[in-house]
């Protein structure tokens, strides 16, 4: 048994989250992280809706409420909206709480300490029209390494090169389009070039592993060719304050929220432990060398989470090329792998929340089901490359994989096995038929579970599927339905139990990426009430710290020691089993063009990146 991290990209709380996020982080990481907890590791499953930031200052004056009454809101949302999708947190947390404040300075403070924050005098970006600041990521304008023209002044999207905004050509406001000033600010900037040869071997041993994903490892290695100090601090008084004298009190200086967005990994992982009773628990994860960490995140957050996280924990524990020594937390552990998804578009465009080209995952949820869009993001969401979501093939694959496949083998399994028995058989000797079929279904935990721990999702779910397939022929071979004789009740009970048991196994192998109808499946065949995946629980709790022990908020947890192994399980004779009712349902094709219409009365055009706002 390993000690797993299973670090999840944080949403940004400026709104309810659309398909084109979830694919992207969530359900990869739950698939995944419910797998190595049914192959017998310890995860630790965490995240938070990522709060700080001008987008944040931006969308709550246009609204007319404060910053902290609109991530309130928000964060209720995106949470409910997770949980619901299935999503198995250990913690699902927030980054406005005094305990991620305290973990996020306490790591500014001992980078700042090994020498790797360095103070620097340099061009900040002001609007004539409000006298604000102007953030990096809201100013764009024409890369002038690839003459991309929508490159922010963060970095560039198209070739991926780190920028500031008095790199870009022909600069402009994203909020109103006007050209702003520059002024001279005061900032913290990490000294990235005096750990790049930390960061360099660690890449160079996370490629010679050979298990990141190419385009990740690739892209990761390109960004040290151009290798630069990083400003963390921002003008903005909304976000964390800078822990060092001369700069606390400042209400106008803040962290970046990209440098303690990437800290939730850690401080979600103290509060969980907290949380737990064990306040040191957290560093079975985070301390020790043999405990493995995932990150799952879309492909235009890779930067911060091969570049500048890595550095972050380098610098934390001295070992760039100015020494230095661990803080309190200790040496901290770099990620044993980051798990990018490309983009995801819909209809051949870019989702949009601006413009209302898009599709929100509770509208999702409430029409189709978790499960339905689950199985659509597994079978063909953008794991290895961008990927094009339509409502055609959405319908198509529910009724053709999930209805017919996959449900029409379990309902008529239990159906058959009702009308004839009422319960699970007792088998007979089972001919070569009934060995072969069986074989097939076994072989299957090993070839799906292999390409689960290698985050290679949709491979694995074509194969279980393949394998319904093989089961499906199985039922044709064999005809049970016409053993209808008193010398032939023998054999039914042998082929009805050899399904039986068929189902039962594909109804594990299934079940990371469909633990809704697993259940469902499992109380078909004689489980009874007791959940076979246990779920997530949305809860309100109050804050730990004397800074927000007075509030509420939800949290997503839950309890999931008595997750199912990765094993075939003897099924249980004489369980009894009724007349099913269907487990998936099957959707009229006029869902398509109702929700084409849907599109087209939301006014559709270009916009948002599918993947912005993950932290």
């Amino acid at each position: 048994m390993s000690k797993v991290l299973s670090a999840v990209a944080w949403p940004y709380a400026n709104g309810p989250r659309h398909l084109g996020h979830v694919a992207g982080f969530a359900v990869p990481s739950d698939v995944f992280s419910r797998y190595m907890r049914m192959a017998g590791h310890d995860v630790l499953m965490v995240s938070g809706s990522d709060e700080h930031g001008t987008p944040i200052l931006v969308l709550a004056d246009k609204e007319g409420v404060t910053p902290q009454q609109l991530v309130d809101t928000n964060h209720a949302i995106i949470a409910a909206e997770l949980a619901d999708l299935g999503c198995s947190y250990d913690l699902y947390t927030r980054t406005t709480t005094a305990n991620h404040y305290s973990v996020a300075q306490e790591l500014f403070t001992q980078v700042w300490k090994n020498g790797y924050m360095v103070e620097q005098t340099t061009s900040g970006a002001i609007s004539p029209s409000t006298g604000r600041t102007l953030p990096d990521r809201y100013i764009e304008g024409t890369c002038p390494i690839c003459s991309y023209p929508e490159a922010r002044g963060d970095q560039c999207d198209n070739c991926g090169n780190q920028l500031e905004p008095t790199d870009l050509i022909n600069p402009r406001s994203k909020i109103n389009g006007e050209v702003p000033e520059f002024i001279e600010t005061q900032h913290f900037f990490l000294d990235l070039p005096a750990l790049a040869d930390a960061l360099r071997e660690w890449l160079a041993g996370r490629e010679e592993s050979g298990t990141w994903r190419p385009n990740v490892i690739k892209f990761s290695l390109n960004i040290l060719d151009d290798i630069r100090p990083r400003a963390m601090t921002r003008d903005i008084d909304w976000g964390i304050p800078v822990p060092l004298d001369g700069w606390r009190d400042n209400p106008a200086k803040k962290l970046y929220v990209w440098f303690d967005a990437v800290i939730g990994y850690l401080s979600a992982s103290v509060e969980w432990a907290r949380r737990q009773g064990d306040a040191e628990r957290w560093r079975e994860w985070w301390n020790d060398p043999e405990a493995l960490s995932y990150y799952f995140m879309g492909k235009d957050n890779i930067t911060f989470h091969s570049q500048i996280w890595p550095a972050e924990l380098l610098g934390y524990a001295g070992r760039g090329s100015r020494g230095g020594e661990p803080g309190e937390f200790g040496v901290l552990n770099l990620p044993t792998e980051v798990v990018s998804s490309e983009y995801l578009t819909m209809e051949g465009k870019q989702f949009s929340t601006s413009r209302g080209y898009v599709i929100y995952i509770r509208d999702v949820l409430e029409r189709y089901g978790p499960d339905a869009i689950r199985y659509y993001i597994c079978a063909a969401g953008p794991e290895n490359q961008d990927a094009n979501f339509t409502w055609a093939e959405f319908v198509q694959r529910n009724n053709t994989e999930l209805v017919a496949g996959w449900g029409n083998l379990v309902n008529r399994t239990a159906a058959m096995v009702a009308k004839s028995f009422g319960e699970i058989p007792q088998p007979g000797p089972l001919e070569p038929v009934d060995e072969a079929v069986r074989a097939k279904v076994l072989a299957a935990f090993d070839v799906v579970g292999d390409l689960l721990a290698k985050q290679r999702i949709k491979s694995a779910v074509a194969e279980a599927m393949r394998t319904v397939g093989e089961v499906n022929k199985y039922v044709t071979d064999t005809e049970p339905f016409k053993l209808k004789g008193d010398d032939q009740r023998e054999r039914l009970a042998t082929v009805l139990h050899t399904l039986t048991q068929c189902v039962a196994d594909l109804n594990r192998i299934l079940a990371p990426f469909l633990p809704h109808s697993s259940n469902a499946v499992h109380a078909a065949f004689g489980g009874g009430d007791d959940a076979f995946m246990p779920m997530p629980v949305l809860q309100d709790v109050s804050g730990l710290d004397e800074g927000d022990a007075d509030r509420s908020y939800p949290i997503i947890t839950g309890e999931y020691s008595q997750t199912p192994r990765w094993e075939s399980q003897p099924v249980v004779i004489g369980a009894t089993v009724v007349k099913p009712t269907p487990i998936f349902t099957k959707l009229d094709e006029a869902v398509v063009e109702e929700e084409l219409a849907r599109l087209r009365d939301d006014a559709p055009g270009e916009g948002d990146t599918p993947g912005d706002g993950e932290g």
